[in-house]
């Protein structure tokens, strides 16, 4: 529970202290930024394949024109009926940026494991407009660490997030980057699990109301989500 100023002067008072902190940690966040840029780069070896809205493509196809690229691994596996509803939720909150994205030399594309035609359906069904790309028959998934066979996770073996973990389904959510130098890929940086709160702008705002979250009392917490066109209405 909040406690409540007794003035202005005394809010104000608590409030730049606060900001301090803040500054502080903007500054953290700044030199952790450029430390993770200054990473070593893995070359990518060439063969992965696709399936987008005109047939194959590569990896390489999925910069277009541009040397860098980010690709959002949305859990969509195959013969699943609809995306994962959290992903959908980070979908939401990125759709409408790659125009931004591609104005400082980076693409942005979804890739998910299910066959094109499921995915194709799904995004009209959401109204996105991102590109989004099938890794159907293709190991890309896995080597990035975002697809496991049933005997892994049975075994406990499956390994996200950089540790083995008991994770509960084939598929799960990360983003990876890479650079182009001519046509040589190189991963430059992947992030999973909490890694993925920087991609949601609608938790970057709740975490600033009043209420936060608001999921410590549920069963899980995104117990709460729902894709968008199926929340009652308000």
């Amino acid at each position: 529970m909040q406690k409540i100023a007794a003035s202005k002067d005394d809010w104000v008072t608590a409030r730049t202290a606060f900001l301090a902190k803040e500054k502080a940690h903007t500054r953290e966040r700044d030199a952790l930024a450029e430390a993770r840029r200054a990473l070593p780069a893995l070359k990518v070896q060439p063969g992965y394949s696709f399936t987008g809205p005109d047939g194959r493509m590569s990896l390489r196809d999925l910069f277009g024109d541009k040397t860098q690229l980010a690709v959002f691994h949305f859990m969509f596996g195959d013969g699943w009926a609809e995306g994962c509803p959290s992903c959908s939720f980070w979908a939401d909150n990125l759709d409408g940026v790659g125009v931004h994205l591609a104005h400082r030399d980076l693409a942005l594309v979804a890739v998910s494991s299910a066959p094109y035609p499921d995915l194709a359906a799904y995004r009209a069904r959401m109204g996105w407009s991102f590109p989004w790309v099938s890794a159907h028959g293709s190991s890309f998934n896995s080597d990035m660490g975002v697809s496991f066979t049933q005997a892994e996770i049975d075994a406990g073996t499956a390994m996200y997030n950089y540790a083995p973990k008991g994770f509960p389904s084939t598929e799960a959510p990360g983003f990876t980057f890479y650079r182009r130098e001519g046509d040589d890929i190189y991963l430059t940086y992947a992030t999973y699990g909490r890694g993925l709160d920087h991609f949601n702008g609608a938790y970057q705002l709740l975490d600033l109301a009043p209420k936060g979250r608001g999921e410590a009392d549920l069963p899980w917490p995104m117990a709460w989500l729902r894709r968008h066109d199926q929340y009652d209405a308000l």
